[in-house]
């Protein structure tokens, strides 16, 4: 029941003028003729074959005027403009006109077929007995169209609705991803620099630790799970990366327990940020350690994760949590979207530490991860 203003002049004549509508109208005013008569195949002899057959189209033509005009007038230009009271007064006028309509097809029935309507109808029969009759069976058409109209409508806009949402959250979780990684390029490709002055041998082993990170981020992160076995593997990388360009006197502990963690997957740098906010926020004493210590523990689908490291007082949690407009708030934002209701996030600032503590139910990979071999980044120095 789609408006005509909206015709396509691609579609076949069947769908552009709604024919196939006509079979419908028929077939409700049938089934309550066979409710009023009892019989499915009297009923079906009666509009065939006598006069009641005349009268029948009344009810099928005129209720069907009234159900299009409703459906394609009056509820756009009144009712979805929220003009209520022109709205009902129009709807009404018009079903008593319809119902009008059908009382003449009675009075024409019985004129086209020389007889009376007192012996065609019965001894009641009369103007207000056919209106009585007519203008029930009117509101009931006019609102049974009117509910599948209005409840494809809202089908309709609930669909909308939802590929609007998840557009949405697909474009906002996106630009959460990728509003950390060159942010991270830029602090990885200033450690490196900073390595190629002090230790060419070790600015070597970086430049194949950057290799391996950029490969990660260019070709094996663009899905929406990838397997934790390599988000891992990038973890371990940049660990390695961030050890080389530290100095001395920070310890740094890593306890990876991660058996069987292929078929498992999870969005990619939902653990990278934790990390690097550690390598970040680290302490800088010169009197006393200073440490990060990283744990990744998996125990079926559930990953436990804990990063600390030790801070300087001067640091407080906004700071760390807000660094830089990311940081820890983007990570927390992402977790919402991916994983509601299947993670719990502990942060503990202390006087000289800060904490992290993360429990995240996984689950497998949607669908296997296909098997190409990717470019290999080389780095001269």
């Amino acid at each position: 029941m789609d408006s005509f203003a909206h015709i396509n002049p691609n579609k076949n004549w069947v769908s552009r003028f709604k024919l196939y509508h006509i079979p419908f109208w028929f077939a409700y005013h049938y089934m309550w003729w066979v409710v009023t008569v009892g019989n499915p195949f009297k009923a079906a002899n009666m509009i065939l074959f006598t006069p009641f057959g005349l009268k029948f189209s009344f009810y099928v033509i005129f209720q069907a005027i009234c159900v299009y005009f409703n459906l394609y007038y009056l509820i756009p230009k009144y009712l979805e403009k929220s003009r209520f009271a022109i709205y009902l007064t129009y709807l009404l006028l018009t079903m008593l006109c319809i119902s009008l309509c059908i009382v003449s097809g009675y009075y024409i029935t019985a004129f086209v077929y020389h007889t009376t309507v007192t012996k065609l109808f019965g001894d009641g029969a009369c103007s207000f007995y056919f209106f009585s009759e007519a203008l029930p069976s009117t509101f009931a058409s006019t609102t049974l169209a009117m509910s599948i109209k209005l409840t494809k409508n809202w089908i309709q806009s609930k669909r909308r609705q939802q590929l609007l949402e998840t557009e949405k959250l697909e474009t906002e979780l996106k630009f959460l991803k990728y509003q950390f990684n060159p942010h991270f390029l830029f602090n990885t490709i200033n450690s490196i620099f900073f390595l190629i002055h002090k230790n060419p041998d070790m600015a070597s082993d970086s430049l194949a630790k950057f290799s391996e990170l950029l490969r990660h981020q260019l070709y094996e992160c663009n899905d929406t799970q990838i397997p934790l076995a390599k988000e891992i593997a990038y973890l371990e990388n940049f660990i390695e990366l961030e050890k080389l360009r530290q100095n001395k006197n920070v310890g740094v502990t890593v306890e990876m327990n991660h058996a069987h963690a292929g078929h498992i997957g999870i969005a990619p740098f939902i653990l990278m940020n934790f990390v690097e906010n550690a390598f970040k926020h680290v302490s800088k004493h010169t009197d006393k350690p200073n440490w990060i210590k990283i744990q990744l523990t998996l125990i079926g689908f559930e990953l436990r994760f804990a990063v600390a490291n030790s801070s300087s007082q001067a640091a407080s949690t906004t700071d760390v949590v807000n660094f830089g407009g990311i940081g820890l708030k983007n990570v927390q934002r992402r977790l919402d979207l991916l994983y509601q209701g299947q993670y719990e996030l502990d942060i503990h600032q202390q006087e000289n530490s800060f904490e992290i503590q993360l429990r995240l139910t996984l689950s497998e990979l949607a669908m296997p991860q296909p098997t190409q071999k990717q470019p290999t980044l080389e780095f001269a120095v």
